[in-house]
């Protein structure tokens, strides 16, 4: 029997939330930041059907064009960021909900929600140690000046550079587990990913990446293609948080 997803408001935010199938308090939780897209897993039946095989419960909330930034976004709402939001209502529902606790939480996120799971990671590994991205849209600041509501969160287009992942990336505390992923063919985003690997490699920041895999560019061929290998990692991050704890 497979699980079921419901949409729900948390924080006066809808959501879209995945419970698993014969398993009312599960193990680990997967939040999934969506793409540019705005679609969620909930559309997706690959992603889903890892969700079910691992029996993790999942929140995917739905953000709009915020790019999921500690920044007022018009769009999304006038007093709180879409990052607050998330550190203040959706992870904290995860522990509400079915009782797990940051730690058990694992970070997800497609395109936009890709770069944006990774900043939050890098942010606040403590309260995320697992992070999986797939096709990260990490250099969005080249977006700025085109249009979009980036232009209304930011001033300049390098103050929109420096809230990118990579300014973010600390060198003694990050995410205990890392892993992105970019198709080769992905011509606006690939060279953010590649930098990405530069710095922690640099740095010595453990990470798994795949920058040599094409299986459709951007686009979710590739995406569904990535579906098991970023859940998997998470899982298995999870596995060794839960581990160390004991």
């Amino acid at each position: 029997m497979p699980g079921t997803w419901t949409q729900e408001w948390i924080g006066g935010k809808p959501a879209d939330v995945f419970q698993p199938a014969d398993t009312p308090k599960p193990r680990f939780g997967l939040l999934h930041l969506h793409h540019a897209g705005l679609g969620t897993l909930s559309e997706q039946p690959v992603f889903v059907r890892w969700l079910d095989h691992f029996r993790l419960a999942c929140i995917c909330p739905r953000g709009g064009m915020s790019w999921w930034a500690d920044r007022l976004c018009p769009s999304f709402d006038p007093h709180i960021t879409p990052e607050r939001h998330l550190l203040q209502h959706v992870l904290p529902h995860f522990e509400v909900r079915w009782g797990l606790r940051p730690g058990a939480v694992g970070l997800h996120g497609i395109g936009m929600g890709g770069q944006g799971a990774l900043r939050l990671a890098f942010k606040y590994p403590r309260l995320f140690p697992a992070v999986a991205a797939i096709s990260s849209a990490i250099d969005y600041h080249e977006w700025y000046g085109r249009g979009f509501v980036l232009d209304a969160m930011y001033d300049s287009k390098e103050e929109c550079r420096q809230d990118t992942a990579l300014l973010h990336v600390h060198p003694t505390e990050f995410p205990t587990h890392i892993f992105f992923c970019c198709d080769p063919t992905d011509l606006n985003w690939y060279r953010g990913n590649d930098r990405l690997h530069e710095k922690l490699t640099a740095l010595g920041i453990p990470h798994q990446c795949d920058l040599k895999t094409e299986a459709g560019g951007h686009s979710w061929q590739y995406f569904n293609h990535m579906a098991e290998r970023s859940i998997r990692f998470l899982v298995e991050g999870l596995l060794q948080e839960s581990r160390r704890l004991l």
